[in-house]
C-alpha cells in the first residue's frame, strides 16, 4: 500500500515550513502565528518512483489547553492523522527541546503502534546558541526511553538543511515494520518473555 506519512508535534515548531520543504513549493500556509492550520491536510506526491501520502496537522497542545469548539476538533483530527499514517515524524522546536508534551504524543504514537521518525526543527538558531548535538540527543534519549529504537533528525525547514534525510528514514521505517519474524523465532521470544515474569 501507499507509504502514509502524519506530521505531528506541537503548535509553531514549523509542521507546514517543513512539508512544503520536502515538497519544494508552498502547498500550505505558514505564519508565525500559532494555530495557522486548522484541519489535516492531505497531499499525494511522487517519491523515488512511489506514491507517498503526506499529512500535514495541526499543532496539539495539552488536553488542559486546547480550547472549546475549532482547536477541539483540530486537535482530534491531529490524533486521527496519527492513527491512519503508517509513519509519523514528530516535530519539535530545537529552541525548546523535547516536551512533556511531546512525550505524550510519543506515547499516543506507541500506543497505536505506528513507526515515529523525531524530527529536530529550527536546529540552525539552536546552532547559533552553541548547542551540541551528541548532548541534545542524549537528553531526548534519556527522556524517550520508552522508545529508544527512534531515529533523531536534524533540520532547518526554513534554509532546507537536513531535508535530504527526512523521507529515506521514513521509508527505512516502513519497509522495516513491514517484515515478518521467522515463526520460531517468534516463540522463542514470547517463550523468553513468559519465563522472564514467570514467579519464582
Amino acid at each position: 500500500e501507499m507509504m502514509k506519512v502524519a506530521i505531528v508535534g506541537r503548535r509553531n515548531v514549523g509542521k507546514s515550513t517543513l512539508l512544503n520543504a520536502i515538497l519544494g513549493q508552498e502547498r500550505v500556509i505558514v505564519s508565525e502565528t500559532p494555530g495557522t492550520t486548522r484541519d489535516a491536510i492531505d497531499t499525494v506526491f511522487n517519491y523515488d518512483g512511489e506514491s507517498v501520502l503526506l499529512i500535514d496537522t495541526a499543532g496539539i497542545r495539552r488536553s488542559g489547553k486546547v480550547e472549546k469548539g475549532i482547536e477541539h476538533y483540530s486537535a482530534l483530527r491531529a490524533l486521527r492523522a496519527i492513527s491512519r499514517a503508517n509513519i509519523t515524524l514528530l516535530i519539535i522546536d530545537a529552541a525548546e527541546g523535547l516536551t512533556a508534551q511531546d512525550l505524550h504524543i510519543s506515547g499516543y504514537i506507541k500506543d497505536v503502534f505506528k513507526g515515529m521518525v523525531l524530527v529536530v526543527n529550527k536546529w540552525d538558531l539552536a546552532e547559533e546558541n552553541g548547542r551540541d548535538v551528541s548532548q541534545f540527543t542524549s537528553d531526548i534519549r534519556r527522556k524517550l526511553k520508552f522508545m529508544p529504537y527512534v531515529s533523531i533528525l536534524f533540520t532547518s525547514a526554513k534554509f532546507g538543511s537536513g531535508m535530504e534525510r527526512i523521507l529515506p528514514t521514513a521509508r527505512e521505517v516502513y519497509l522495516g515494520r513491514a517484515k515478518r519474524l521467522p515463526t520460531p523465532l517468534v516463540n522463542r521470544v514470547i517463550s523468553e518473555a513468559v519465563a522472564s515474569h514467570a514467579p519464582p
